[in-house]
């Protein structure tokens, strides 16, 4: 059985903004991690269809967790589909689905997380994914 994660989060941002912030290494290093005192030391993007995007979290005990993906679908600013995989648990390829609406100066991103494996794979996604959110609006601010 699949388990499917959707989350939707407003930012004070351009839709370009937001979709560049997923797709540039160097934004990505600073806000692709679980929390502020989180890093990310390692974020590669190869932004074509067939590209490959990974990255490298480091939680404050030093311990890492990676993940990568393969962009299925890249239509700037509005959408972004790519699979993703966690080197943790690499047997359950995942599909991240991204979609980003501008309205009045602010974009509203929906992220669906579907292929998951295991209801706890879902929980632990729901909670990184809404740090990383987070951390998303900070950089953006």
């Amino acid at each position: 059985m699949s388990h499917v994660l959707r989350i939707e989060r407003t930012f004070a941002a351009s839709a370009e903004e937001v979709f560049d912030a997923w797709t540039s290494a160097e934004v990505m290093r600073r806000w692709f991690h679980a929390g502020a005192d989180w890093e990310t030391p390692k974020a590669e993007v190869d932004l074509r269809v067939g590209g490959t995007v990974s990255v490298v979290m480091r939680a404050p005990d030093g311990s890492e967790s990676s993940a990568q993906g393969e962009y299925q679908v890249i239509e700037r600013p509005h959408r972004l589909v790519m699979t993703w995989t966690f080197d943790s648990d690499p047997s359950n390829e995942q599909l991240m689905e991204l979609s980003f609406a501008e309205s009045e100066g602010a974009t509203t991103v929906v992220l669906v997380n579907s292929r998951i494996a295991s209801d706890e794979r879902r929980e632990s996604q729901e909670w990184g994914w809404n740090e990383c959110l987070n951390e998303l609006e900070r950089a953006l601010s």
